[in-house]
Parts: structure tokens; C-alpha cells; sequence
């Protein structure tokens, strides 16, 4: 599925040097006068473009760190979790942006046919009628029918060229697709899953409003028998009221998160079906990351980005075989008559060859191979920086997730160590001992820990969701709303991998 870099490198034998072994034994088959032509035009014409850089970090190193378990095309699996999976295989069979995905594939193959059908011959029925009359000239009827088809003799196989270079814009398209499918079920995934800590925090929010007011009802008791303070009383009620507030924070979060994940399923959000997912899942351990160059082959962006680099090495073929000359063969056949009834007593047939040998353009053609040339150095250059950022996502995924463990051990021992100050400032203010602006201060800090710890067990589980994403390949995808996508010969598979 994977072009090499060698494979790629044809620029040489296909446009460079003026193709002339190629070209010798063609003219050798063509008569002196069409020969003469041709090599007048390859000798005004000619331009061999600059030939092909090598391609980008062919031999990167391997990654930092690696697992062992492997990568299952869909990754998503790897959390265990039915209602997960049940949501993405509804999302990549309704979303609109995989829809319109399937349906840029779609014209992409039907432009590999249209390119094609300059390979065969054009033929068209034509028909005409006419009638002359005037004051010398009796009333003359002529009709006419026939047919004309027309063929360009791809010598140089500049059509050839261009066909290729739209097959590999189809097969592109059919790895944009793979990559819309991975983005969608990555974000059905985050969003499911950020939508549970949603819900835990509001699980642990009412819990801290349970203990804010049992506190509370404390100190109104300690106030109403002189041994606390009024403004302890008015702290702890902003304390209840700030859990409040944060409970509302979080329930509108969770309301945009459901309508999220109702549009990623490809519904309308209003009246959608509230999902509940259960908890955070476990994470698995890390999943083999391969060396370097199997990436390369699995990512479908960057396949994409070498399939347009392929493209557009057709591209400059095509140009510099358009500055040769080209053979064009008309035939009609064709019949005269004066009636209806006498249309098909004669019949006329004609062949007609042109050569056409360009031999100044004002330098359209050699500006054109520049142009691009040009191009080609530019897909080049996006290849290169679609294998830098492969490479840079699943680094960066290993460094948080791995700094990100380390993280939540300490926000745990945080919390730890906070509920353990809480308890001993609330025994020492209920003897008399400490002021309650320290336990109230020892509380918030407690309740802020629970909640961090939650938000970074989130985290951990973004990070894990992105290396899944970096290292992922393609996947069949089940049939969409736009409905299945028949590809050209030579594409098959690579649609529905």
C-alpha cells in the first residue's frame, strides 16, 4: 500500500533527461517529415527539471519509550468499555464530516474517469439541415447525419502521466478519509469520557455540599451558644454557596458535553438521549509503539501526504510531456441526401491525422514545468513536516502520560496529607485551640485536591487517547450515510481498510 522511497524517486527515468530513449524509438517508427518535427520541438522545447531531493528522515530513530501489548486498529476497544464502543460505531456511520469525506472520494474517482476517457476514442453523431432559396437560386434542401470520433495518440504518455496523477489524488482522498474516521472516533472518545468526569465531579460536589453543611449546622450551633463567631458562621455559608456555584459550573459543562457527543453521533442535540456513562475506565498498559518507519506506513495523514507527493511528481511528467509533439486522428463517416428518403443512397468517410509540434509558446510550456516543479518541492516539504509531527505526537503523548502518572501520585499524597490537617485543625478549633479561618482554609484545599485528582485522572486518560490517535492506522469503516464508494481498479481497499 506503502510507496517506498525508491519506488518514488522515478522522476529521473520519467521526466528528466527529455525521456529521449523513449522518444528515439518513437519517432523512428513516424515518417521523415514527422520526425523532423519532432525533434525540432524536443530541440526548442526541451527542459529537464530539477531531479528528485531524497526523501525525509529515512532513518529516524526509534522512540523514546515503548509497550508491549499491541495496537488493535480499533483502539478504542482497549478501554473495555460496550457504551463506548456502541457511541463511536454510531458516529462513523452518522457523522456529516465522514459523510463528506465518503463524498470527496466519491468525485475524486469519478475525476480518475474523466482523465481516463482521453485514453479512448471520442465519438459523437452528429446531423444537420439546411436550405438555400433565393431569386436566382431554386429551393435546395441538403441534410446531413453521420459520425465523428476523434483519438489523441498518447506517444509520450503525457495522459498516462495525468491519469496516474489523479489516481494518486483518489487514493489520498481515501486516506483523508481514514484520517477523518480516527479524528471522529477520538473525540467521541474524549468527549464520552470527559462527559463521566463530569458526572464524578458532581458526584463528589454533592458530597462536599453534604459535609460544607454539616459543618455549617455546627457552627450556627456553636454560634447560638456563644462559642463561635458570627463571621465563621458567614465563611462557611460563602463555603456552601461556593459548592453550589461549582455544581452549576459543572452540570452546564456536562449539558454542552451531551450535545457534543449528540452531534458527533450525527443527531440534533435538542430532546437527544442523555448519556450516562459509568466512570473513568481503567487505563491498559502502553501499547507497542513500533519502530519509526512502520508508523510512517500505519498513519494515514502521512500516507496521504506521500501519495500527493506522488501525485505531483505525475504532474511535472505531465508537463514536460507536453512540450513533444501529438498526433490527433479524426474520422467521420457521413451521409448527404436532399430528402428523408434519400439520406443513405451515399456515404462519405474520412480520416484525417494532424501533427501538432509546438515550437514557441513564448515560454508557457517550460514556465509551466517550473510552476510545477515547484509544487513537487512543496508537497515534498509537507511530507517532510506531516513525518516531523507523527513523530512529535507520539513523544509527546509518552512524556505526559508518563509525567502525568508521577503527577497524580502527588496530587494523591497532596490530598492525603490535607484531609490529615483538616481533621487535626477541626479537633484543635472544636477544643478551643486554633481560629476556624484555618479549618476553613484546611477544607477548601481538601475539596480542591478531591476535585484536581479527578480532573487529572482525566488528563492521564487524554494524553493515552492521543498516543492511541498517533499511532493508529486505518480501520473498515461500516457504510455511511453517503452511502459506499466504489474506487477505481488499483484503489480497492483502500476506502474500507
Amino acid at each position: 500500500m506503502m510507496q517506498s522511497g525508491t519506488n518514488i524517486q522515478m522522476n529521473d527515468a520519467r521526466t528528466g533527461r527529455c525521456e529521449r530513449h523513449r522518444t528515439g524509438n518513437c519517432v523512428r517508427r513516424l515518417g521523415p517529415v514527422a520526425s523532423g518535427c519532432v525533434w525540432l520541438s524536443l530541440v526548442c522545447g526541451c527542459a529537464t527539471p530539477e531531479p528528485r531531493e531524497p526523501m525525509p528522515f529515512a532513518d529516524a530513530g526509534a522512540f523514546s519509550s515503548t509497550g508491549t501489548l499491541p495496537l488493535d486498529a480499533r483502539w478504542w476497544q482497549a478501554f473495555e468499555d460496550p457504551d463506548l464502543d456502541t457511541r463511536v460505531d454510531q458516529a462513523l456511520r452518522r457523522n456529516f464530516t465522514l459523510a463528506e469525506a465518503w463524498e470527496r472520494l466519491r468525485a475524486a474517482a469519478a475525476v480518475v474517469d474523466v482523465e481516463r476517457s482521453a485514453l479512448f476514442p471520442r465519438i459523437d453523431g452528429v446531423g444537420s439541415g439546411s436550405v438555400r432559396e433565393g431569386r436566382d437560386i431554386d429551393r435546395e434542401t441538403e441534410l446531413r447525419l453521420g459520425l465523428e470520433a476523434s483519438y489523441e495518440l498518447d506517444l509520450w504518455g503525457r495522459i498516462r502521466a495525468a491519469v496516474e496523477a489523479d489516481r494518486f489524488r483518489a487514493a489520498a482522498s481515501a486516506e483523508d478519509l481514514q484520517a477523518a474516521a480516527i479524528s471522529v472516533s477520538a473525540e467521541v472518545t474524549l468527549t464520552w469520557y470527559e462527559l463521566a468526569e463530569s458526572l464524578l465531579q458532581l458526584e463528589l460536589i454533592a458530597s462536599q455540599l453534604e459535609t460544607n453543611q454539616k459543618v455549617l449546622a455546627v457552627l450556627e450551633q456553636r454560634f447560638a451558644v456563644g462559642q463561635g463567631g458570627s463571621a465563621d458562621v458567614l465563611r462557611q455559608r460563602q463555603l456552601v454557596e461556593a459548592t453550589r456555584e461549582q455544581a452549576v459550573v459543572v452540570r452546564a459543562q456536562a449539558a454542552v458535553l451531551q450535545n457534543r457527543l449528540a452531534v458527533l453521533g450525527g443527531r440534533p442535540p435538542q430532546g437527544a438521549t442523555a448519556a450516562r456513562p459509568a466512570s473513568l475506565p481503567r487505563i491498559p498498559d502502553w501499547p507497542d509503539t513500533g519502530l519509526p518507519a512502520e508508523l510512517l506506513e500505519r498513519r494515514p495523514d502521512v500516507r496521504a501526504a506521500l501519495l500527493r507527493l506522488e501525485a505531483t511528481d505525475r504532474d511535472v511528467a505531465e508537463a514536460v510531456r507536453d512540450q513533444y509533439p501529438r498526433i490527433d486522428l479524426v474520422a467521420v463517416l457521413e451521409t448527404v441526401g436532399e430528402n428523408p428518403a434519400g439520406l443513405f443512397d451515399d456515404w462519405l468517410a474520412a480520416l484525417t491525422a494532424r501533427l501538432v509540434a509546438p515550437l514557441y509558446d513564448g515560454g508557457q510550456r517550460e514556465a509551466e514545468i517550473e510552476r510545477r516543479v515547484a509544487l513537487r518541492r512543496a508537497s515534498l516539504a509537507q511530507y517532510g513536516q506531516a513525518v516531523l509531527a507523527a513523530f512529535r505526537e507520539v513523544e509527546d503523548a509518552l512524556a505526559q502520560e508518563s509525567l502525568q502518572v508521577e503527577r497524580i501520585e502527588r496530587l494523591r499524597e497532596q490530598q492525603r496529607l490535607a484531609a490529615s490537617t483538616y481533621e487535626q485543625l477541626r479537633g484543635q478549633y472544636l477544643n478551643g485551640v486554633a481560629d476556624f479561618l484555618e479549618v476553613l482554609i484546611s477544607l477548601r484545599e481538601q475539596q480542591q485536591l478531591e476535585r484536581d485528582v479527578l480532573a487529572a485522572e482525566l488528563d492521564r486518560l487524554r494524553f493515552r487517547v492521543a498516543l492511541y490517535r498517533a499511532l493508529a492506522g486505518g480501520f473498515e469503516l461500516p457504510e455511511s450515510a453517503a452511502g459506499s464508494i466504489q474506487t477505481e481498479p488499483g484503489l480497492e481497499g483502500r476506502s474500507t481498510r
